[in-house]
C-alpha cells in the first residue's frame, strides 16, 4: 500500500494506496499514518498522497465480454417490490462519488426502472456494433428501457430474456470501469442464470425487507447463487423502519431484525439497514438518486455506508481469487 517513498532530510513523502476509494476508514488511516511518522526521531515533515488501486475479481483486458471492467456486482432479490433497483442506483452513485469508475446495467427486463431513477433519457450511441452508454451523476447507464416505450408490455419467454441479457453483456463498450453494478430481475429465472454463465461475477448483493415472506424468498435467491459458485457479498435490509419526522420515534413497519437474523443463519455479511425515507422515493421519481441530491442526509449516509462495505467485500474476494 506504500509506494513512491522518498526521504529528503527530515521530510518524508509517499503515496498511500487503498484497495478502494470508498474505504470507510480513509481519513482515520491517513491520520494514523501521519501521527506514526511524525513520532519518529528526525522526521520534521510528512506528505501523504492518498490514492486507490482497486483490485479486480476478473481479468478485464483478456475477455471479450465486459472488456475493461474490473469487478461485476449483481444486485438481486427473491421477489419484486423490495427496492432492489433503488438500492442498485444509490450504491452505484455512492461508489462514483467516492472516486470510482462505475456503470449500471439494468437487466431487469420486465421492469427496467434505472433510466427513470438516474434521469437518463438519451439513447445510447454506437461504435460499430457496440453501444456507448450515456452517463448521469458520474455513472454510465445501459438498459433495455432505452429501446421501447414505457407503455409497451414485454411478453417474452425465457430464451428471449436470456438473449436480451446476453446482448446487454456483450454489446456495450463500457471503457474502463472499477465496478459494474447489474440490477437483476427478481427471482431465480433465466436472467441471473445467463449472467452467471456468461461473465465471472465478483459477487452478489441480496436485497430484502424485514418481513418473513420476503426473507424466505431472498434465502432461495441466495442459495441459487451459491449453487452457481457466485461469492455472496451480503444482505441489505431495505425499508427497515420509519422515523417519525415529528417525535423521531422509530416504527418497525415490516418487523424488526429479520435481515440480521437471516445473515447470521446463512453465514453471510449483513451489509446494513436502509430506513423508509420519503425522500428516497421522491428523488428516484425525480431522476436524481438521493446520494447525489443530498449527500450528507441520513438516508444518503446509509447507502454510502453499505457501498463502502460492498467495496470492502469485493476487495476481499479479489484477494482470495488471486491467492
Amino acid at each position: 500500500m506504500v509506494q513512491e517513498l522518498k526521504v529528503e532530510g527530515g521530510d518524508v513523502s509517499f503515496t498511500f494506496n487503498l484497495t478502494t476509494p470508498a474505504c470507510p476508514l480513509r481519513s482515520e488511516l491517513e491520520s494514523a499514518v501521519r501521527a506514526s511518522l511524525k513520532a519518529l526521531p528526525g522526521v520534521t515533515g510528512v506528505k501523504v498522497k492518498v490514492s486507490a488501486n482497486i483490485p479486480a475479481t476478473r481479468v478485464p483486458d483478456q475477455s471479450e465480454v465486459l472488456k475493461g471492467v474490473k469487478n461485476v456486482i449483481a444486485v438481486a432479490s427473491g421477489k419484486g417490490g423490495v427496492g432492489k433497483s433503488t438500492v442498485a442506483v444509490n450504491l452505484a452513485t455512492a461508489l462514483a462519488s467516492a472516486g470510482a469508475r462505475v456503470g449500471v446495467l439494468d437487466a431487469d427486463i420486465y421492469g427496467p426502472s434505472v433510466p427513470v431513477m438516474m434521469g437518463v433519457n438519451e439513447r445510447p450511441g454506437a461504435v460499430g456494433n457496440m453501444m456507448l452508454p450515456p452517463a448521469a451523476h458520474g455513472v454510465k447507464v445501459i438498459s433495455l428501457g432505452f429501446f421501447y416505450k414505457d407503455d409497451t408490455p414485454l411478453v417474452w419467454r425465457g430464451p428471449m430474456v436470456a438473449g436480451a441479457v446476453k446482448q446487454l453483456l456483450t454489446q456495450v463498450e463500457w471503457g474502463g470501469l472499477d465496478y459494474l453494478i447489474i440490477d437483476l430481475p427478481p427471482g431465480t429465472g433465466d436472467a441471473p442464470l445467463t449472467l452467471a454463465q456468461t461473465v465471472p461475477l465478483g459477487g452478489v448483493v441480496v436485497v430484502t425487507t424485514p418481513q418473513e415472506a420476503s426473507l424466505n424468498i431472498a434465502t432461495k435467491a441466495l442459495a441459487m447463487f451459491r449453487k452457481l459458485n457466485v461469492p455472496i457479498l451480503g444482505i441489505v435490509e431495505n425499508m427497515s423502519y420509519f422515523v417519525c419526522p415529528h417525535c423521531k420515534e422509530k416504527t418497525y413497519i415490516f418487523s424488526e431484525g429479520g435481515g440480521k437474523k437471516a445473515a447470521k443463519e446463512l453465514d453471510v455479511q449483513f451489509l446494513g439497514e436502509i430506513p423508509i425515507y420519503p425522500r428516497i422515493r421522491e428523488q428516484s421519481d425525480a431522476g436524481v438518486p438521493v446520494v447525489a441530491a443530498d449527500p450528507d442526509s441520513p438516508e444518503s449516509l446509509a447507502f454510502k455506508d453499505i457501498a463502502f462495505r460492498v467495496a470492502g467485500m469485493v476487495s476481499i474476494v479479489a484477494y482470495e481469487t488471486s491467492h
